[in-house]
């Protein structure tokens, strides 16, 4: 089994859960013209997880509650990847693992400046 199958399966089983807690009920009844604002809105829901692993290392609330929001994290990109999927935005897989080679053989740091 490869490791990007494994990614999207679970990706699709995330979004599966997220329909059916009602994350995606707005999206079902807007015109195509709303959805860049829906797609944002998902977006800004990473961040926000983001921002609650800093809150939770800046107030030290533990190694638990960092992983559990970075686990969110995780969660939230792999949702909003198999709904653009599911919509046809993109027909590609989540190439993770094509992506951490790129890397490998790019300059250290990426060209980002200390």
């Amino acid at each position: 089994m490869s490791y990007l199958k494994d990614m999207d399966d679970l990706a699709f089983t995330l979004h599966s859960n997220a329909v059916r807690k009602g994350f995606y009920e707005p999206y079902l009844h807007m015109d195509e013209a709303d959805y860049i604002i829906f797609y944002l809105k998902q977006l800004a829901m990473v961040h926000s997880e983001v921002s609650e692993v800093l809150e939770a290392m800046r107030k030290e609330k533990g190694d638990d509650v960092v992983v559990e929001e970075l686990a969110d994290i995780i969660i939230r990109v792999l949702d909003f990847w198999a709904f653009l999927s599911m919509t046809q935005y993109t027909n590609k897989s989540l190439a993770v693992v094509d992506k951490m080679e790129k890397n490998r053989e790019r300059p250290a740091m990426h060209g980002v400046l200390a």
